[in-house]
């Protein structure tokens, strides 16, 4: 992809995930495209996907020897290192080549997760009894249940779904393509809902074997797929922060905690290094921190 694709699924981050202020968006977006213009006149072209750590610390040193504020530098670093970090939560990339910018702390970056009990609150604010609700409870299902990124859901097509032996074939990032089990539920919501509801809906002939259609009869876009996940989580009282792709981390890490060995999550996700992977290692962690200061003897004895 390129940096003006790229830039844009940043900003609908920026204002449908983390709910920014327009003023601190347009700084942000602004910022980004100071670097892509460096990037495309200095450095030969070299893409989002591409640039290195030693690309960057050129930029902010050549930035750094012109008259701006120490306050300017510190938000075009904190603006790099969000616009990276959100290209590591897309997976667009495998690394962060702005981690070690010096800027702001950031700390350890740990994706947000759901509880099982939060996704049963989303699912049971969906009104089932509408053909929208079938079609977006089907959409929850299949990101939590597959854990597909949004541009492989929104991609999904009817033609690579069997439902005899239930699995979906996924075309991922790099024309990588892997093969997803379908549950007995998941698989049973989407034969009804393509059998019951697609079918009566308007269909552009352009879109005839995309799977989730929007009131157009065309693909859904990401933006779509956003605000109907915040108006689920609000009308279901889910006070977290929330994307399709925490529906992905979801499945990910509710496996991990079931005892799914993660060469086997590794291969569900499409991550091509298990270094990816491994951050759910890290939530793991956190749980088992979590459970060790409540429980453990020399730990309640010191609260009492």
């Amino acid at each position: 992809m390129t940096w003006d694709e790229k830039i844009k699924d940043f900003e609908i981050f920026l204002r449908f995930e983390r709910n920014f202020s327009d003023n601190t968006l347009d700084a942000y977006v602004r910022d980004i495209k100071k670097l892509k213009d460096y990037a495309e006149e200095d450095l030969a072209n070299v893409g989002p996907d591409s640039i290195g750590y030693e690309n960057l610390q050129e930029y902010i040193f050549n930035l750094s020897k012109q008259k701006f504020s120490e306050r300017s530098q510190a938000r075009w670093i904190s603006s790099i290192k969000a616009f990276f970090k959100f290209l590591l939560e897309d997976e667009f990339r495998e690394d962060n080549p702005a981690a070690l910018l010096e800027g702001p702390k950031l700390g350890l970056y740990l994706p947000d997760t759901l509880s099982l009990l939060d996704i049963n609150k989303i699912i049971a604010a969906i009104e089932i009894n509408t053909d929208l609700g079938k079609r977006n409870n089907c959409i929850i299902e299949v990101l939590y249940g597959c854990g597909l990124r949004v541009s492989e859901l929104i991609d999904l097509k009817i033609s690579n779904i069997n439902f005899k032996e239930q699995y979906i074939k996924v075309h991922g990032k790099g024309n990588k393509t892997r093969f997803v089990p379908l549950a007995d539920y998941t698989a049973e919501l989407l034969e009804n809902y393509i059998k019951e509801v697609r079918s009566k809906g308007k269909i552009n002939k352009k879109y005839e074997d995309t799977l989730f259609l929007n009131s157009r009869g065309t693909s859904m876009s990401r933006v779509i797929v956003f605000l109907i996940i915040k108006e689920l989580t609000d009308k279901a009282g889910v006070n977290k922060k929330i994307s399709p792709h925490t529906f992905r981390h979801s499945f990910a890490t509710h496996l991990l905690q079931n005892g799914a060995d993660l060469r086997y999550i590794q291969e569900m996700l499409g991550h091509s290094s298990i270094t990816t992977t491994e951050i759910y290692t890290h939530l793991k962690t956190e749980e088992l921190r979590d459970v060790i200061l409540s429980y453990h003897p020399r730990n309640i004895n010191i609260t009492q």
